[in-house]
């Protein structure tokens, strides 16, 4: 099949990399525009932009495909298939009905849960026991196409979107592997999905990262795992704001022998400050930081930055400070 592929960012990237690794015809790659990047703030090509010239595709960036001139690009090339990965630009239905077959999405959740922008991350803020990839048959809506196959991801207690992103990324090339000869042969079944159990992933924001001690710590440990790589949860120790990279829950019992706050501390507290992390009361349940990053400096293990600086963390056993 004459296959286009428009995708931007790194996960879209994996996809491309294994239907070329598998020979697959991409006669033409679709991309965001380049964006400035870095301190200098120079354009920089998208993974997938720079993965097509490496292997020599055709690549075209449109700022939309809305515009005539860009439909007209397209229906050109005369592609059997368009597939979409986190491409990051609508498709009007004069697009969708251009390739001889349609276009087909690879989509981070198991629709119809977690529809939208951030399905990894919500799915572990959520408390999701699993997750993993939708292959549908797009239309005009979001998300809301028929459903040609679905791969499965447990979500471990330890998962971040970081990791998560990088399991499905991986799902995503192989499922397309296994759906495009099928697809070429008539064999698949697209599946409706039920609106009744659709959910929305909304885009994540850095002012929603920021820590609410009042809820359990199994939630907060959730929020600190899904909001890295970003934008990364975050409290305020005074006017500082800190930001927490790895955590785990503290079961009670080694609590309350590590410090002397009692179990009705207030959400916030500094409880204790052990060797491989500082200890927090919670509305519900003790957390440890184990990973933070102070304001101007690099992530680093809080054993590391004790051994550095002892006293920069005290405990408050008097409840007399706490974390914001």
């Amino acid at each position: 099949m004459r296959i286009i592929f428009a995708g931007t960012p790194e996960f879209a990237a994996t996809n491309l990399q294994a239907l070329l690794n598998a020979g697959h015809d991409i006669i033409a790659v679709y991309t965001q525009p380049d964006r400035p990047a870095g301190r200098g703030r120079k354009l920089k090509p998208s993974p997938v932009k720079a993965l097509a010239l490496e292997h020599n595709l055709p690549v075209f960036q449109p700022l939309t495909l809305k515009d005539p001139a860009a439909q007209q690009e397209l229906n050109a090339l005369e592609a059997d298939l368009m597939i979409v990965v986190a491409y990051g630009l609508l498709l009007p239905q004069v697009v969708l009905d251009m390739p001889r077959l349609g276009c087909i999405n690879v989509h981070a959740s198991l629709l119809p849960r977690w529809r939208g922008a951030a399905p990894i991350q919500r799915a572990l803020l959520a408390g999701d026991q699993a997750t993993g990839v939708t292959l549908m048959q797009m239309d005009v809506g979001l998300d809301t196409g028929a459903m040609l196959l679905k791969t499965h991801c447990p979500i471990t207690s330890t998962d971040t979107s970081a990791s998560l992103h990088n399991k499905l990324a991986e799902q995503g090339g192989d499922a397309l592997l296994e759906l495009l000869p099928r697809l070429a042969k008539g064999e698949i079944t697209a599946e409706p999905q039920n609106e009744a159990e659709a959910t929305y992933a909304a885009k994540l924001s850095k002012e929603e990262a920021q820590i609410n001690w009042q809820l359990p710590a199994t939630a907060i440990d959730r929020a600190v795992r899904g909001f890295n790589p970003w934008p990364v949860a975050w409290f305020k120790d005074g006017e500082e704001v800190i930001r927490v990279w790895q955590a785990e829950v503290v079961h009670e019992t080694e609590a309350l022998i590590e410090t002397e706050t009692p179990r009705n501390a207030v959400a916030g507290t500094l409880a204790a400050v052990v060797k491989d992390g500082l200890i927090v009361a919670c509305g519900k349940g003790w957390l440890k930081i184990t990973r933070l990053q102070l304001p101007g400096k690099p992530q680093m293990q809080v054993s590391d930055l004790l051994n550095g600086n002892p006293d920069r963390f005290t405990a408050n056993t008097d409840q007399q400070q706490v974390f914001q």
